[in-house]
């Protein structure tokens, strides 16, 4: 038993049964920030630590892939001086986690229009993934500048293209071509995706991708999430019933 399975097991969970993939709608943040009467910036800070944690926590238990919805193509709509703190956010958790990817050999990797992002974060991103490409022990996806809808509109227009150019017949497209022209071609589907703060919607998440994901849903704000919640919400993955269209034990 290697040491994730072990981790898995103290922590009470089938290492046979894991979710591969984990995808997390991370939100709250400003709320968070608001009922403390403080900046909602200082509420982004909070939810910073919250992602060191859960991507320790993923690494450890032996999750393969792990997908943040760290800022949606909405996003870039909020007030400038957020979205540039945002920015320099991002820029400070690539910086401070670059080693431990290393050290932990997890590989970074980025879905979304991340040519939206400044230079200097656009830079340092492309950097962190190089120098981790080589990494096997977990993936971590950052969804970054990411909407669902602009990506199944690039994938038809990709298609259409090649299509046109006589490069593909329109009866060839299946779902296993569909897939292939996401930015999660060489990523499995989630298994389970959590959002927290309590809100009911997919807010333009992976809405090809999550088409058999198990949903759950935690009131808790993204900045109070913790790994005993993460273990708890893991736990209750394990206990369902995943048919995937068919009946019991087919």
């Amino acid at each position: 038993m290697n040491s994730s399975d072990a981790l898995a097991v103290e922590a009470g969970l089938d290492p046979a049964r894991r979710p591969a993939h984990v995808a997390i709608i991370m939100d709250g943040n400003g709320r968070w920030a608001k009922k403390r009467l403080l900046n909602r910036v200082k509420g982004h800070e909070q939810g910073a630590d919250t992602v060191r944690m859960v991507v320790r926590a993923s690494r450890e238990l032996g999750i393969s892939v792990l997908t943040l919805y760290a800022f949606s193509t909405e996003n870039w709509q909020r007030p400038e001086a957020e979205v540039k703190a945002l920015m320099m956010l991002l820029k400070r958790f690539l910086k401070s986690e670059k080693q431990e990817m290393l050290d932990n050999n997890i590989r970074l990797n980025a879905i979304g229009e991340v040519e939206r992002l400044p230079g200097s974060v656009s830079t340092l991103l492309q950097e962190t993934m190089q120098a981790t490409e080589n990494n096997s022990g977990m993936v971590l996806n950052l969804a970054l500048s990411y909407g669902a809808r602009p990506e199944i509109i690039r994938m038809v227009r990709q298609l259409s293209a090649k299509v046109a150019a006589g490069n593909l017949q329109a009866e060839e497209i299946d779902e296993e071509t569909v897939s292939t022209h996401l930015y999660t071609r060489n990523i499995p589907d989630p298994d389970l995706l959590i959002r927290t703060s309590g809100e009911m919607r997919i807010s333009n998440f992976m809405l090809w991708q999550i088409a058999y994901a198990e949903i759950y849903i935690t009131d808790t704000l993204w900045p109070d999430f913790n790994r005993a919640e993460y273990i708890k919400i893991l736990k209750d993955y394990q206990e369902r019933d995943r048919r995937f269209g068919k009946v019991k034990n087919q």
